[in-house]
């Protein structure tokens, strides 16, 4: 569709904009994979209802969202294989990477960070291999 671009666009003004308001309220980066890591390996501590919080949100609210914007096709693969594997390698990428593209990508590069540019022109340059090697060459997306 002609106007698919402008859902990019108002996602990522509300990433961008969560971003800020989670580092002006919070003091810290929101990065998902680190509120999501902290939660799972214990180092939460006092900010574990905060991390709750927040992935409450990031759940619920395309739930709430959805009788709305129903006819929003993500080009997604309806293969359930493909999907758990594609997330377990994100979730692996970011933990390797110390990171993940909301934290380097929006919070990093917004902050001039030159681990934050190293790390998105990384995940670019994997995200375009995965493309040519999951969809053009397995034909799998």
């Amino acid at each position: 569709m002609q106007e698919d671009w402008i859902w990019g666009l108002v996602g990522g003004l509300l990433i961008g904009t969560g971003g800020a308001v989670y580092l002006l309220i919070n003091g810290r980066i929101m990065g998902a994979s680190g509120i999501i890591g902290g939660l799972v390996d214990g180092s939460a501590g006092k900010t574990a209802w905060e991390r709750i919080a927040f992935l409450i949100g990031v759940f619920f609210l395309p739930i709430l969202i959805y009788p709305v914007y129903r006819e929003v096709d993500p080009h997604i693969t309806d293969n359930i294989a493909v999907l758990v594997a594609a997330g377990l390698l994100v979730g692996i990428g970011t933990r390797i990477a110390n990171g993940c593209t909301s934290g380097h990508g929006v919070c990093g590069m917004s902050r001039l960070s030159l681990r934050g540019f190293v790390a998105t022109v990384c995940y670019i340059f994997a995200g375009g291999v995965g493309v040519i090697v999951f969809r053009h060459l397995l034909g799998v997306i």
